[in-house]
């Protein structure tokens, strides 16, 4: 088990104006490429653990220098970027994309930018207060994996050893920059990221009949098994090394239900959807039936998830709230700094402020005060709840693995239940379903991407109240200027379609406005949802581990949640080879995180450059996206570095520890 580094007062300088200024020049850094990578891919890439690498290179400069807890508070701001992003390219694109009568809900968007600032800012402060009353419960209580805190922890602790930890650290961070450069279109491809097909069954008669056992009919049925192998990744392997084979296997239960019966056996029932669908092959109509039908299950599955875990944190949150309370009412002399948070009198006090320009936001879109303030309030309590639930998440997978468009996915749906019940329908319907989504679609990421941080920061001896303040200061200083890269990398591809074009397609917001629609319009399958919602409460009854983790792994892809799998059982057989000797399983987690870091730094890196139109290794050298030998070779390396990232969390490790024990 790990513990804070120190839980004395601060020896060294925290909160200081080169940190926070560092933190938000990073911030915005991170925040714009991510803009662009999930505009284009749809997926962000945590900014924890680049910024800690960043800010512990900094500030061992001469004329930068700084300790520890300064470079947590750099990190804690440069987070900030990155979540407001996400909530935002999630949602925000949509009011462009949504369609109603034949207009546009947003002709541009420069000319709506104090409507979208002021969702960054209400929805930013709204996950950063939430979770301030969460943070011992998740923190401290909940006795979570943390995988992402404990990378960033190890790579500062590595930084101040002078042990055999840097070198660990820094060799597993070289390597799985390596392999991410060795496998991206965007640097040196060699290897094949996963390979996948379609195993088709062979065909079979059933013959049907009535309640008499009469046949009405014979039917052939066939469909079969999309099959994906694990992705070559090794952030994502590590992170399940970190999280350990209970986590990873739930996780990829999700998967197996979802890729392995749920799609087979719709596929079986449907034997004539690829025809229907324009004739296309049984591995797109797989794909459709996994993204269009298994995923609202999955959101379905997702809803009781999060109240079943509320309820199994009653406990923890009501303590951790009411203890806040008590510390705000005088106890905060005697309360041990590295447990100080902002006073909850003043949290709520936030919260309640907070109340007006929500409810001005959603009257903006409605047109309507009484049911504008009546979502604010119910919304407010989801919003709650779902943040509560996202950062439960991320000390479970990480903030990178958190499914923030299934939680956002819930918000819409939550917030369309409410306002078709309040008579708000048509035009102004959608897009009041749309601004509470965005308000609560920001406040769960920010929230999942603080809390990261605080347990990082209490890792690492931080001071809770502190990291807190720089947080709201990032988030009303970053709202300003976050949504201009988004506008920018709007207009700059108008000649492909600019938001949801060839360039940009963001497909995250695309679904956000299709769905927003069809609620709007009647056409939402809710019966999905109560599929998924009815098999939440089965797998309840059943005793089944960490229902969130198991719709988690049915909405991600397979080769997602397989690539954690398989860090898991290598973090197993690790066991199995270290007979559970402590030092072996820290020099394990050491180069486990280092994996994570090396992919994300090197991920971005990749990212900026292809924004520079950079072009490729392959295409620097052939004019070609790939070397002309790589369909026939690229799976033989692959296989080949997936036994160099198994030898590396393997071997080296307990090379290591005999090494130390014999010197």
């Amino acid at each position: 088990m790990l513990f804070p580094m120190s839980t004395q007062p601060a020896p060294e300088r925290e909160l200081s104006l080169k940190a926070v200024g560092l933190g938000l020049f990073l911030a915005f850094v991170f925040g714009s490429a991510n803009a662009w990578l999930g505009l284009k891919a749809g997926q962000t890439v945590a900014a924890t653990i680049p910024a800690a690498v960043i800010a512990m290179a900094l500030f061992r400069l001469p004329a930068f220098r700084g300790g520890i807890l300064e470079q947590n508070i750099a990190r804690t701001a440069a987070s900030v970027g990155e979540a407001l992003v996400a909530g935002a390219i999630f949602t925000l694109p949509a009011f462009l994309l949504l369609d109603v009568g034949g207009q546009r809900l947003w002709s541009s968007l420069r000319g709506h930018y104090w409507e979208a600032t002021f969702i960054l800012l209400a929805g930013g402060l709204l996950g950063v207060f939430f979770i301030i009353l969460l943070r011992r419960a998740l923190c401290v209580d909940a006795g979570l994996p943390w995988p992402e805190s404990v990378a960033s922890y190890e790579i500062v602790r590595a930084g101040q050893d002078s042990g055999s930890a840097p070198r660990l650290i820094f060799g597993g961070m070289a390597f799985g920059a390596l392999i991410q450069f060795l496998k991206s279109e965007r640097g040196l491809p060699l290897f094949r990221e996963y390979f996948e097909g379609f195993l088709a069954f062979p065909q079979g008669m059933v013959k049907h009949f009535n309640f008499s056992r009469e046949t009405i009919a014979s039917v052939t049925h066939a469909g079969g098994i999309p099959w994906s192998t694990p992705a070559l990744s090794p952030a994502l392997i590590g992170i399940g090394y970190i999280i350990g084979p209970k986590y990873a296997s739930v996780n990829v239960s999700g998967g197996v239900l979802a890729w392995w019966v749920l799609i087979p056996l719709l596929l079986f029932f449907d034997p004539d959807l690829p025809a229907r669908l324009g004739g296309v092959s049984q591995d797109v109509a797989a794909f459709t039936v996994w993204y269009n039908v298994v995923r609202p299950i999955a959101v379905g599955m997702m809803l009781v998830g999060a109240v079943n875990t509320m309820y199994s944190m009653r406990g923890a949150i009501a303590q951790s709230v009411g203890g806040a309370l008590r510390r705000s009412k005088g106890a905060a002399a005697v309360t041990e700094r590295t447990e100080r948070d902002l006073p909850a009198a003043w949290i709520f006090g936030a919260l309640a402020v907070l109340v007006v320009p929500v409810t001005f936001i959603y009257y903006s879109f409605t047109g309507a005060f009484v049911p504008a303030l009546i979502t604010a309030l119910l919304m407010g309590g989801a919003g709650f709840l779902l943040c509560a639930v996202g950062g439960y998440l991320a000390g479970l997978v990480g903030v990178s693995n958190q499914p923030l468009s299934g939680l956002t996915l819930t918000a819409l749906v939550l917030s369309a239940m409410l306002l078709l019940a309040l008579g708000v329908t048509g035009a102004a319907g959608a897009a009041a379903v749309l601004g509470v989504a965005a308000v609560v679609a920001v406040a769960i990421s920010v929230s999942g991407s603080l809390i990261q941080d605080l347990k990082a920061g209490h890792l690492l001896g931080g001071t809770p109240w502190k990291m807190q303040v720089v947080e709201i200061v990032a988030v009303v200083l970053l709202s300003l200027f976050l949504f201009l890269p988004i506008v920018a990398l709007h207009e700059a591809n108008l000649e492909t379609g600019g938001l949801g074009g060839r360039a940009l397609p963001a497909p995250q917001a695309g679904l956000m406005a299709q769905l927003a629609q069809g609620i709007m319009s009647g056409e939402m399958p809710w019966g999905l949802l109560a599929i998924g919602a009815a098999g939440g409460v089965a797998l309840i009854l059943m005793g089944a581990r960490a229902l969130m983790l198991v719709a988690v792994g049915m909405y991600l892809p397979f080769d997602t949640s397989s690539a954690i799998f398989l860090g898991g059982v290598l973090q197993w057989v690790f066991g199995k080879l270290s007979k559970g000797r402590a030092e072996a399983a820290d020099r394990g987690t050491l180069l486990a995180s280092g994996l994570i870091a090396g992919e994300a730094i090197l991920g971005i890196l990749l990212a900026v450059l292809f924004v520079a139109k950079a072009p490729s290794v392959p295409e620097w050298l052939t004019g070609q996206s790939h070397f002309a030998w790589f369909e026939g070779t690229a799976g033989w390396l692959s296989m080949a570095a997936f036994a160099a990232i198994a030898w590396v969390l393997l071997r080296v490790p307990l090379r290591a520890s005999t090494v130390e024990s014999e010197g």
